[in-house]
């Protein structure tokens, strides 16, 4: 999609820090010199082109509701099917096809473990086919901004989600709050209002409960959540290494440094089948840019003799926010 100067910075500049106070696109439209109507105007236009995913918060996987990474080998004349399967459970969040013999790898994440643990089951069961279950074992970065105008280089010690403990037990008021904004703040005048009727709060309460969870690090980032492929991410890399248990950590660490590497973190190996504990995701204009990365990688974490994969998407089947509402019980 073609984009103008003023949308690019726009959802650039408030891809993390959305403000929160009561009209937060006068003081972004006052600081971009729109007025807060044409500000409201220019993120609907980035909406409709589906650019702009939402504007909402990021959490941090398992602090509210819970969350699993999943894979299927699926025969390649049955990819479409199975993928539409897995795309119509609402808790499915994230579905792509990737370049690999296990081909499909999808998140699922909602309210709690018994929900997670019911999607993966009637995936089995309408799909016929054995799913791989790699649940987070530690976070080290997730991010998942992109750089649009400018390198993104600053304050990522900030965002390592492994490195910042969490200062709080998050109850039912939290799952509420973020089931009321799954879908992204309500493009209007005064969202917090709107969504604090929703929820029976206070425009206060809410601006003040989201500003606490992102202090205790529920919440890992809050703004906008852009599709990468719309703006020129086509090159989606998921690189994987066998890192014995007691480096991880210190080789994690290293990767995270990179200004690239959207998401760090370590999940369980499955063998036989899958041997990998270590994951950097790569987001990239081409492969050869995604590759060099994957490169300094390997360099600076001095990774290269671990055994390691690459495993590039071609299709994306469905991307959306965790849900934390209720529509997906039952289902």
């Amino acid at each position: 999609m073609t984009m103008t100067a003023a949308e690019l910075a726009l959802v650039d500049r408030w891809q993390r820090n959305f403000p929160l106070v009561p009209q937060p696109f006068a003081v972004i439209g006052e600081a971009a010199g729109l007025d807060e109507a044409a500000t409201i105007a220019a993120f609907a236009h980035l909406r409709d082109k589906e650019v702009l995913s939402r504007i909402g918060a990021v959490v941090r996987p398992n602090t509210v509701g819970a969350s699993t990474l999943a894979a299927i080998c699926v025969p390649a004349a049955s990819i479409d099917d199975v993928a539409a399967i897995v795309s119509a459970e609402p808790l499915v969040t994230h579905n792509y096809e990737r370049e690999h013999a296990i081909n499909l790898w999808f998140v699922v994440a909602g309210p709690d473990a018994a929900s997670i643990a019911a999607t993966l089951a009637r995936i089995e069961q309408r799909t016929g086919l054995p799913i791989i279950r790699l649940p987070l074992v530690e976070a080290y970065y997730l991010d998942l901004g992109f750089a649009l105008t400018r390198e993104r280089k600053a304050n990522r010690a900030g965002n390592r989600a492994g490195n910042r403990a969490v200062r709080h037990n998050p109850n039912r008021r939290d799952q509420r709050l973020l089931a009321a904004i799954e879908d992204g703040l309500p493009l209007v005048a005064r969202p917090y209002q709107e969504v604090a009727r929703k929820i029976d709060l206070s425009e206060e309460d809410v601006i003040d409960h989201l500003g606490g969870l992102l202090a205790d690090g529920i919440v890992s980032r809050f703004g906008c959540v852009v599709r990468h492929r719309h703006l020129g991410y086509c090159a989606n890399a998921m690189a994987v290494w066998d890192v014995p248990d007691n480096v991880v950590n210190v080789v994690a660490r290293h990767c995270t440094s990179n200004p690239h590497v959207t998401l760090c973190y370590q999940r369980p190996r499955n063998l036989p089948d899958w041997p990998y504990n270590l994951f950097c995701m790569v987001h990239a204009r081409t492969r050869p840019e995604a590759l060099a990365t994957i490169d300094d990688l390997n360099a600076i974490a001095q990774a290269s003799h671990f055994e390691q994969a690459v495993l590039f998407s071609t299709r994306c089947f469905k991307q959306r926010g965790a849900v934390f509402s209720d529509r997906a019980r039952g289902h």
